[in-house]
């Protein structure tokens, strides 16, 4: 599925996007979310393997995903992408990726806490359901969050995220406001592909920041074909 953003120009960038699971209301979410950056001479091309795991939520998931993204990557690896985007929190193949292509690559996990931090050190992290904290966990070490970040699962699957029905909503909201009444946090970072597209109407109505991962890597990405191209909404 491609995805423009303004008026694309033959002598524009090009960004491939890829969700890592088969779910196509995911991909369609990451998508809409491209849709709302702004930009010029810039295009995203939003897509997700063929197969491999509906919804990544176990190191078998995880390594069977891993394995479609590089074949992707390997399959479109023509030169005519100038940054790449894997739309999942885990950063999966992400190292991998970085090896392979001669082209920025940008994973969630890293630049959406890039994004939260400089709202401020008082972090939370929202994420799916609880078999994904430990994982969490392990990426706030690796990408230097801080003391002051914490974790929390809304108690959701994947699919249900992207469906954003009401339970998961209030869900969502229940793990939003625990954060900030138990961990002190002043900024929350929304840690699913699923969850793409719902950080402005949960920020309204929690009343805290609340940054969306898919949204700053298309921006971090986007920033490193033309600075200051486009910007969080």
């Amino acid at each position: 599925m491609r995805q423009g953003l303004g008026e694309p120009m033959a002598a524009g960038h090009r960004i491939l996007v890829i969700n890592p699971n088969t779910n196509p209301l995911v991909t369609r979410r990451v998508s809409e979310v491209a849709l709302r950056c702004s930009g010029s001479q810039l295009e995203f091309e939003v897509i997700n393997p063929a197969a491999g795991p509906f919804s990544i939520e176990t190191d078998e998931d995880k390594e069977q995903a891993e394995k479609q993204v590089l074949r992707l990557i390997a399959e479109r690896e023509t030169g005519k992408y100038d940054a790449y985007v894997l739309a999942c929190f885990d950063d999966l193949a992400l190292n991998a990726a970085r090896r392979r292509v001669n082209a920025p690559v940008i994973g969630c996990c890293e630049a959406g806490i890039g994004a939260a931090l400089a709202v401020s050190p008082a972090l939370a992290i929202i994420t799916t359901f609880p078999s994904a904290l430990p994982g969490v966990r392990l990426l706030i070490h690796r990408y230097n969050a801080g003391q002051g970040a914490s974790v929390r699962a809304a108690g959701v699957g994947v699919e249900d995220a992207a469906r954003a029905g009401p339970e998961t909503r209030r869900r969502l909201l229940h793990a939003i406001k625990n954060s900030v009444d138990e961990d002190g946090a002043q900024v929350e970072l929304l840690a699913s592909g699923g969850l793409a597209g719902q950080a402005p109407s949960l920020s309204a109505e929690a009343g805290v920041p609340v940054v969306d991962a898919v949204e700053a890597a298309l921006v971090m990405a986007a920033s490193s074909c033309q600075p200051h191209a486009i910007k969080l909404t």
